[in-house]
């Protein structure tokens, strides 16, 4: 294996702190929510969009009236607080500079938009830690679309099969199926083991340092 695509929020980052205040705060405008922390958990990981849609539709707005006053108010808070309470999971960057120095190369495929992809990659990793970040962006299909993993090998100059893809959820697990590489499912992220085995991951890992075993 020459490379580590990683998933991001649930998997380099706990960042469900940031995504709840910013969603619970942009519906509250219409007379909505707010829901708990945990409830994220199982909003997340389709993207910005899919993120407001569930959060309305668990609100009542099952015909999305307010789609887009929420997700416009939705990218105005996030700009701000995209960073709130974000921090790399126990074991990680550890794991990471572990795998630098073994000549492994390191990105990202995140749905989160990709300026606050960046954003929260440099902040919490450093500029150099990663040398390819992609977050959501006009031109590629969100994940479960391989694209992003198909764009990063192409920039990177690598064959699928030099490939580990790194995530936590069964989108993220559709993605590197439909992509062909080797699925690794993290069980410190936003889901659990039954759903990373009936999505097919190849590996399931409890901690980052087991990554260094493959």
């Amino acid at each position: 294996m020459k490379a580590v695509i990683f998933d991001l929020d649930g998997t380099l980052t706990d960042s469900l702190d940031s995504i709840a205040y910013c969603t619970n705060r942009s519906i509250a405008k219409f007379g909505f929510g707010p829901f708990e922390r945990e409830r994220y958990r199982y909003f997340v990981g389709d993207g910005a969009a899919e993120l407001v849609k569930r959060a309305l539709i668990a609100s009542g707005d099952s015909k999305l009236q307010y789609y887009e006053q929420a997700k416009a108010e939705y990218d105005k808070n996030f700009a701000v607080d995209c960073m709130r309470n974000v921090v790399p999971y126990e074991g990680i960057v550890d794991t990471l500079s572990r795998l630098k120095e073994r000549g492994i190369q390191l990105a990202v495929n995140s749905n989160k938009p990709h300026p606050r992809t960046v954003e929260v990659i440099e902040t919490v990793f450093g500029k150099d830690m990663f040398d390819m970040i992609q977050g959501q962006t006009p031109e590629l299909k969100r994940k479960p679309s391989p694209d992003g993993i198909f764009h990063i090998a192409k920039k990177l100059k690598l064959n699928l099969e030099d490939i580990i893809y790194v995530g936590d959820t069964s989108t993220d697990m559709e993605t590197g199926k439909s992509a062909q590489v080797f699925t690794v499912g993290v069980l410190w992220g936003f889901r659990d083991r039954q759903e990373l085995e009936e999505n097919h991951a190849d590996l399931i890992i409890e901690k980052p340092g087991e990554l260094l075993q493959l």
